[in-house]
């Protein structure tokens, strides 16, 4: 009897959730889930009313045993919920090349935008199809990013993986208490500026307990970006995890409190970077990389304050300021014999920057090099960096 009065309770309140409109499954609302149909309209139409509605929090469903293409589409916000969940166990797939898309001009496929609340989890996977951009060789701003977040604050992203992004995977910008983890970001090592995340004028990141294997930079630190930490990561291949680049165009940029532990870098072509271009302004600081490990990484510490990625400068009337830098317990091994080059301005210098138990050995046996110019700082227990700081 118990078990009786016990079943017709959890119908009776799953009923109340369907009446009430807590669940929101895109099936529901027309999506065929064949991989072949476009379910654009299906999606939007599940997302309004679902966040056209109040009350207690609502789940967004792409359900599993699914395959929805989509053509490029926004989920705007604010929502009238106060927390929306997107429950992601489906399979998302974009436009089979880039003539297919209806506007891939858009430069973002899937875009979440001022969304307060706002949790993706699941264990749904999203492809992007993004070998037609790259083999027509479009520059990164020609190509759209696979999953745009913008305004979103107290968002949660967690158990998803992406493939073969267009450019970036993940997007974050503007966006204030982030927490990311256990996600997957995938894409062969020539992929060009296919970042895993990438973070702009955003605050209090948390990314830990993630896998990310792209063609550009793990995790890209941009202009804005403060109280960031990095955890538990395996990077590789790739090109480490980046503050920068920043002060652009003579921009100015402020990236601060920056945080990378514990993580793994497995022969990825950089491993703690900072990169900076030359005329820029504003600062980096306060910036911390401590018990990393490398494994046949090219360059496993790096700051570059002259920072060009085409061309050459003639002339540098300025620079973004980099200051209090910590590079502690960092072992492993490199691929190259250049274990540590920190190449900073002559116009700011680098300062405050510390090298502390670094056990870098290069693959093939030969002596470490450090090769530093124009900074300020010590270092301890890291024999190999004597030397390279100015008094």
């Amino acid at each position: 009897m118990e078990i009786i009065l016990r079943g017709v309770f959890l119908l009776t309140l799953l009923h109340s959730i369907l009446v009430n409109g807590q669940i929101y499954d895109v099936l529901e609302f027309g999506a065929d889930g064949n991989g072949i149909t476009d379910d654009s309209k299906a999606f939007v139409k599940a997302w309004s009313a679902m966040c056209g509605s109040g009350g207690n929090s609502k789940t967004f469903i792409i359900p599993s045993n699914k395959t929805f293409l989509l053509q490029p589409l926004t989920f705007q916000g604010p929502c009238k919920s106060p927390s929306v969940q997107v429950k992601f166990d489906g399979k998302i797939v974009a436009p089979i090349n880039k003539a297919a898309w209806s506007d891939y001009k858009l430069f973002r496929w899937v875009s979440f935008k001022e969304i307060i609340g706002l949790t993706v989890n699941g264990s749904g996977t999203i492809h992007g199809r993004g070998s037609s951009f790259w083999k027509q060789g479009l520059p990164a701003s020609k190509r759209p990013t696979q999953l745009h977040f913008q305004r979103c604050n107290d968002l949660m992203i967690t158990g998803i993986t992406s493939f073969n992004s267009p450019k970036n995977h993940i997007s974050i910008s503007e966006c204030k208490r982030v927490k990311i983890t256990k996600i997957k970001l995938v894409a062969p090592h020539d992929s060009p500026n296919t970042d895993g995340i990438n973070i702009s004028e955003s605050s209090d990141v948390d990314i830990y307990d993630t896998v990310i294997g792209t063609g550009d930079d793990c995790v890209a630190i941009n202009s804005g970006s403060m109280n960031i930490n990095i955890a538990r990561m395996n990077c590789g291949p790739g090109h480490g995890i980046s503050v920068g680049s920043v002060g652009r165009d003579g921009e100015e940029s402020i990236v601060e409190n920056v945080q990378v532990t514990n993580c793994t870098f497995i022969r990825t072509d950089n491993g703690a970077r900072i990169k900076t271009w030359p005329n820029g302004k504003g600062y980096a600081k306060n910036i911390l990389f401590k018990s990393l490990t490398f494994r046949e990484t090219k360059n496993p510490i790096i700051i570059d304050q002259n920072y060009v990625d085409k061309g050459r400068l003639d002339v540098e009337e300025s620079a973004v300021a980099i200051s209090n830098v910590t590079f502690t317990d960092l072992r492993g091994t490199s691929k190259l014999d250049e274990i540590i080059k920190i190449d900073c301005s002559k116009v700011t210098y680098c300062k405050d920057i510390v090298l502390d138990k670094i056990d870098i050995a290069t693959v093939d046996g030969n002596k470490p090099i450090v090769e530093c110019s124009n900074v300020y700082g010590k270092s301890i227990n890291a024999n190999e960096a004597n030397g390279c700081f100015k008094t």
